[in-house]
């Protein structure tokens, strides 16, 4: 597994760094989401799970766990199968350059971190992979990133997500306090109850229904749809917005009896049905359409799987599978209309179906699955979780939820007929008058283009034929999720009441979108998560900019006054309160040499405070490195003073090369800052910090490091020179980060160098410096 996911990352790293040519990388692509799609088929024979932990952070407990049971195959076939054929389409889709190239490697990547997400045994490898999908999502969405509309959707999915990300991160904190646990396994072992589970339920259905799109933060998954329609097609309706959907059907069967829990989960599922299914209805754009009604199917998903009952599982896995066929099979036949005619506008098309007609029946197959007609695999999934409802007990908030999803079955069926007859139907009468010209030149889509569409959409129907068989298949995800769950799947169940509830959600969702006229408005509501959103984003905004007007002056003598004033104050407010910070007595110096060091340290200090030249003052600073030298060797520490020598010398040279770039000399004080303030600022700050300095040395409570270091230098790390050691060895990592830093800042100061340089050649014509 974990070989898996590091060649998703490394393919997508070599792919984004345009070693391959644009066709090759989606072919390779290709490659790599087959082999997964085949792996997951040969892990799906095994009867027994398989789990797998990686260490991270030992010290802290923290560590990677993945486990393949039912349920993980179900979804890594769902990743990779969609994966491969939507890579296909790809090829038809884009053009073949840097555009294609940057696609490919991200979403390779996002296979990847949605590979590790479903494959998560705990909680908090979900939650690393969670936020990675987050991140690949907001640069697909803003793939074309000259688009404003694009990088603002891209925006508003991330802030949105990753707010989620938090809760669900404060979530896990909380779990893991209380339980001792984040695995799903040992949690359904032994459920923790109590005040701080429920709040900590709160924050991980918080994160849930920002993921998946549900009533409140559902207004960001319809914006998402600025990314191309490969990139909707896969995780905006069948892979990354099932994120959450496939958390909450890990905890459901742990946590679902808990009332919080329930209530949540229903009336945010019941509100997002029914909303999303009105939103529908009111575009003309389809593939905003169906984004809205990708939203409204998430609220039935996160009522079937959120609820925790066993029979509503079952249903629920198989929505899952059906929701994946014909979503993205929708979502691709879109695509291809809009290269065939140039617009996805249901307005300004009519008479497609005779044009297009393998497009037009892949789109009603997949458009009758949606709508839950039979024998489609949406009316099998959908009849078993109306069945469910009905009689899985007589509970209040299990009763909202099937008028819910009542209501939502009609407006399913009235959005479906919108979308279907828009695109493809015969109309009378049309908004645009230039439909002749519309319609007229229609370019021919290729096989390539229409198969991936037309193989989801007949997955559907052979699904829906062979219910029960299929059935049997997915006994072991809804088991993996619920042992309870063994009641599996039929096409035909015969006359009862659920099948009388989608007859009579047939009937009148037929009529419901046959009354909606073409030219509906799409104004948004009064109130709207859009408009909170945007409302909310804009005050932080003014917000900020008022606070940084008081708080960022520009005045560099305000913020480091402000800086040295907290500094000294945290140091010496604790001890002018009598904070015990030593128990020996203070030793100013070893010997007279260290004393006359640290005296001509101290007059080196105050030659830069009076002296007004700025390369004087350069030298003074190096002088007080050099006396630290002094100190060194007086220590018996050559090295370390050789050290200190060489990295004084360097960077009084690096003080040099930028001061001659600078005025000679140091600018005037500012009339708003007083002598006096001043004086008493650096006096309060180098006496409370030197004071610090001199008395903590003496407040050592426990045995020194040093104690450690010296006899494992040898034996570990195999040097002699203990200093040498630490640093290279005991807190490289440390070293290497000071390394980095200070070849950061020569790179800067290079440029900075050369910056200058350049301006100084472009200001003498012969090109010499004056």
């Amino acid at each position: 597994m974990a070989a898996l996911l590091a060649l998703h990352l490394a393919l997508a790293s070599v792919v984004l760094a345009r070693l391959v040519a644009p066709r090759v990388a989606g072919v390779l692509a290709i490659v790599l989401m087959t082999g997964t799609l085949v792996a997951g088929i040969v892990w799906g024979v095994a009867d027994e799970p398989r789990v797998e932990h990686f260490s991270w952070v030992a010290d802290l407990g923290l560590g990677l766990g993945l486990r393949l049971d039912g349920f993980s195959v179900l979804m890594l076939l769902l990743v990779s199968g969609l994966g491969v054929l939507v890579l296909w389409y790809s090829l038809s889709y884009f053009e073949m350059d840097d555009t294609y190239v940057k696609f490919v490697g991200l979403f390779v990547a996002f296979a990847g971190a949605m590979t590790g997400l479903v494959l998560a045994e705990n909680l908090f490898t979900m939650f690393v992979f969670w936020e990675l999908t987050s991140v690949c999502s907001f640069l697909l969405i803003g793939l074309n990133d000259r688009s404003a509309s694009a990088r603002a959707s891209a925006l508003r999915a991330l802030l949105v997500t990753g707010a989620g990300g938090l809760a669900l991160l404060g979530g896990v904190v909380l779990i893991e306090l209380s339980a001792g646990t984040t695995s799903f396994v040992e949690l359904a072992e032994a459920p923790p109850s109590g005040t701080v589970v429920t709040v900590a339920l709160v924050l991980v259905l918080a994160g849930a229904f920002t993921k998946s799109a549900q009533f409140p933060f559902h207004f960001w998954l319809p914006g998402a749809m600025a990314a191309p329609t490969p990139v909707s097609a896969y995780l905006h309706s069948a892979t990354m917005v099932k994120a959450g959907i496939v958390l909450m059907a890990r905890l459901a069967p742990i946590f679902g009896q808990n009332d919080v829990w329930r209530w949540l989960v229903v009336i945010a599922g019941s509100i997002t049905m029914v909303l999303g299914g009105v939103r529908a209805l009111r575009q003309h754009d389809a593939k905003l359409l169906l984004a809205h009604s990708t939203v409204s199917q998430l609220g039935l998903l996160t009522v079937l799987m959120g609820i925790g009952e066993p029979v509503l599982t079952t249903a629920g896995v198989a929505m899952l599978l059906a929701h994946a066929l014909f979503k993205a099979s929708l979502f691709l036949t879109v695509g291809v209309v809009d290269h065939a005619v140039g617009t996805r506008d249901i307005r300004r098309l009519t008479g497609l179906a005779r044009r297009l007609p393998v497009v037009a029946a892949t789109s009603a197959l997949a458009a009758l699955s949606m709508a839950g007609v039979i024998p489609l695999l949406g009316f099998a999934a959908k009849e078993k979780g109306l069945d469910g409802l009905l009689h899985v007990g007589d509970d209040a908030a299990l009763r909202v939820a099937l008028i819910a999803v009542v209501t939502g079955s009609v407006f399913t069926v009235a959005y479906t007929w919108r979308l279907w007859w828009g695109l493809f139907g015969t109309k009378d009468v049309l908004v645009d008058d230039r439909h002749e010209r519309l319609t007229g030149h229609v370019h021919e889509p290729g096989w390539a283009f229409v198969t991936p569409g037309a193989s989801l959409a007949v997955l559907g129907l052979v699904g829906g034929l062979g219910a029960a068989t299929l059935g049997g298949l997915l006994v072991a995800p809804a088991t993996a999720l619920d042992p309870a769950a063994t009641k599996q799947l039929v096409l035909w169940a015969g006359v009862n009441t659920a099948l009388l509830l989608s007859v009579a959600a047939w009937i009148v969702g037929g009529f419901v979108g046959r009354a909606v006229p073409w030219n509906v408005s799409t104004a948004s509501f009064t109130w709207s998560g859009e408009r909170a959103y945007h409302g909310l984003l804009d005050g932080l905004i003014a917000g900020s900019r008022r606070l940084t007007t008081y708080t960022q002056s520009g005045s560099l003598l305000v913020y480091l006054s402000v800086v040295l004033v907290v500094l000294g104050s945290v140091l010496v407010v604790p001890w002018a309160l009598g904070a015990e910070l030593g128990d020996e007595a203070v030793v100013l110096a070893d010997s007279p040499a260290q004393l006359a060091l640290a005296l001509l340290a101290a007059i080196f200090t105050l030659g830069i405070v009076a002296i007004q030249r700025r390369f004087v003052a350069a030298l003074l600073v190096g002088g007080i490195g050099y006396c630290l030298a002094g100190m060194f060797m007086l220590y018996e520490a050559p090295d370390l003073a050789l050290t200190q020598v060489l990295v004084e010398t360097l960077t009084i040279v690096v003080f040099l090369l930028v001061l001659r770039q600078l005025p000679d000399r140091f600018s005037s004080v500012p009339g708003y800052s007083p002598r006096l303030a001043r004086v008493v600022v650096a006096a309060f700050v180098g006496v409370g910090v030197a004071a610090f300095a001199l008395v903590i040395g003496t407040s050592q409570t426990g045995p020194s490091a040093a104690e450690e270091f010296v006899p494992r230098s040898l034996p570990e790390a195999g040097g002699r020179n203990v200093v040498n050691v630490i640093l290279v060895d005991f807190r490289g990592v440390d070293t290497m980060g000071e390394i980095t830093v200070l070849a950061v800042a020569a790179i800067g100061v290079a440029n900075l160098v050369r910056s200058a340089r350049r301006a100084r050649t472009r200001a003498t014509p012969s090109g010499e410096l004056p």
